[in-house]
């Protein structure tokens, strides 16, 4: 998944980026309001770490102006400790979720899976597909109960089709979702991903469809 992280404190948003990446996460950092704005008119994010107080354009603009254009990325607001007013507005104008500085990074983790477990449609840590299992806290995949060692990109690619099950993801989604702004990840690249997980997964009752023209689909056969 792809994390845009909007914060001005460079120490802060340094410590978020890594914490994150370590997960799994492709993340981008933005340190101007404006810029942030700009960015999030032309990708798409499946969660964007909002600091309230930012240069040339706060948060809550952002964040009104991403939910006027009817994006669906979850919003994880950050704000002071004492900000009762402003998590209120950001929780009215769309955010799912708000951490109030200072806070522990482990927490911070903890918030970001619960968000992707709940705009994916489930309380559990577990997102399953027939018999295949993924524990996104653990970052394990079971298949009928066995371990299965799968390298982190195709983790991450493999996270990406459970997430929307059932739905087809071009190669350019599935590349917009893993890589960062440092990273290039061509179609070629995520072909030959797609292929090594398929043998990975083949013991499941699950199936990496090819769409002629369109893309990828995971689903229960």
């Amino acid at each position: 998944m792809r994390v845009l992280v909007v914060e001005d404190h460079a120490a802060l948003a340094d410590g978020i980026a890594r914490s994150l990446r370590h997960s799994g996460y492709a993340v981008d950092v933005i340190a101007d309001g404006e810029e942030a704005d700009d960015i999030l008119r032309t990708q798409e994010y499946g969660l964007v770490v909002l600091d309230l107080n930012l240069p040339k354009l706060d948060g809550l603009e952002i964040l009104r102006r991403l939910r006027h254009r009817g994006a669906e990325s979850a919003v994880l607001i950050l704000t002071a400790r004492g900000d009762i007013e402003d998590r209120v507005k950001g929780l009215d104008l769309g955010a799912d979720d708000y951490l109030a500085k200072p806070f522990e990074l482990v927490e911070l983790e903890a918030r970001v899976r619960a968000l992707m477990r709940r705009h994916a449609g489930t309380h559990n840590t577990q997102i399953k597909c027939g018999q295949l299992a993924f524990d996104t806290v653990a970052r394990r995949v079971t298949i009928k109960g066995e371990d299965v060692d799968i390298p982190r990109r195709e983790l991450n690619i493999l996270e990406i089709l459970l997430l929307r099950v059932g739905h087809v993801l071009s190669k350019e989604q599935i590349s917009d979702q893993l890589a960062g702004f440092e990273d290039d990840i061509s179609a070629n690249a995520v072909e030959l991903y797609i292929s090594r997980l398929r043998k990975r997964v083949e013991m499941a009752d699950v199936k990496i469809q090819t769409v002629r023209g369109l893309g990828y689909l995971l689903k229960k056969t």
